[in-house]
């Protein structure tokens, strides 16, 4: 996608190093974040400055090609198999991460040079799948279609493109009308801050709401359909996103109206045969009770929001049931979200 008329991937690998751009700054700073070692790639990971299913998945690949040239020949595999574990332990819940550092790996057994030649396939196949998804999607959005998101499954939250704005770039670019009602994702506001940065560089018509706004928009008509992506899919069609995504899904089917699931199949894990089996991670309090912003000076700070002396609970996903979704926007094509729908493109 392009930023002050440049074309940029989220993330990429140049020599040795790893270039993410830096998320937490957006979209006040457009910055770019160079890791030149796996540790640091792996605080990249952890600190969120990447985020989102694919693009953690390619920076944790990246991660392992970086592990693979630090190696010591006399000390190559213990090498490969400690940066292994501490890539994995940065988040949970995204199954793209572990199928990415295991294809990785799996590789720089062979050769330091097959851990970098993988690593980029991982993140050519993303970008290449996110294209697909949007070509999928368009040709369940109409023209005049009105969309609810949630959080950020735009081109930030992979390589390129993007998974559930991917079929929204392409509805828009084919000429059609939509506007897209833009959930702010509370603790970290990934949609006011990313999805809405995201749509405005492209010229897309969109509003951000609060998130509890969304049963009142969808009960006043105003609401067509809902794609969000996915960070993880169990074998059953149960899937795992952002929190406040589940609330989201039981609305729409009250009402009627179409919740779809945009994701790789890269995002299915075979191994989890329902919702209940998928980690979900827990993480700093602080990003609830704290705010970042800028003002009027254009300075960035962080504010306290909440009362002061109050804890908070931060879970970062929650899990979506199968029977909740009305289908799957894949690389592949659409599918129920049932273990035989996944079992006939995996």
């Amino acid at each position: 996608m392009k930023v002050n008329g440049k074309n940029y991937r989220t993330v990429w690998m140049k020599g040795s190093e790893v270039h993410l751009i830096e998320q937490n700054l957006l979209p006040f700073e457009f910055k770019i974040f160079r890791a030149t070692s796996h540790s640091e790639t792996c605080h990249a990971i952890k600190s969120m400055i990447v985020r989102g299913a694919g693009a953690i998945g390619a920076a944790a690949a990246f991660a392992m090609a970086q592990a693979a040239m630090e190696a010591e020949k006399n000390n190559y595999l213990n090498y490969l198999s400690y940066a292994k574990t501490e890539i994995e332990n940065t988040r949970p819940t995204a199954q793209n991460l572990f199928y990415s550092v295991e294809r990785v790996y799996k590789a720089a057994l062979i050769s330091k040079e097959n851990a970098y030649e993988e690593a980029q396939k991982v993140a050519d196949e993303d970008a290449a799948a996110s294209r697909k998804i949007g070509e999928y999607g368009n040709e369940i959005i109409k023209d005049g279609c009105n969309i609810l998101t949630h959080c950020n499954a735009g081109w930030l939250a992979f390589v390129d493109f993007g998974t559930a704005l991917s079929p929204i770039y392409a509805a828009h670019t084919s000429g059609k009308k939509i506007f897209v009602y833009v959930d702010e994702t509370r603790p970290r506001s990934q949609g006011a801050r990313l999805t809405a940065w995201e749509l405005k560089n492209e010229g897309v018509p969109h509003s951000i709401v609060p998130d509890n706004a969304g049963a009142f928009l969808m009960s006043q008509g105003k609401i067509d359909m809902i794609i969000v992506g996915a960070d993880r899919i169990a074998r059953n069609g149960d899937t795992a996103n952002k929190i406040g995504t589940f609330e989201k899904a039981i609305i729409a089917k009250e009402l009627g109206i179409p919740f779809y699931v945009a994701a790789p199949t890269s995002s299915i894990d075979l191994n989890c045969k329902k919702g209940s089996e998928i980690p979900i991670e827990h993480r700093s309090e602080n990003e609830v009770l704290y705010q970042t912003g800028i003002d009027k000076k254009g300075k960035i700070h962080e504010v306290l929001v909440c009362s002061p002396g109050s804890g908070a609970i931060n879970p970062a996903f929650d899990v979506t049931p199968a029977k909740f979704i009305t289908g799957i926007i894949t690389e592949k094509g659409i599918i129920n979200a049932t273990e035989k729908g996944i079992e006939r493109i995996t």
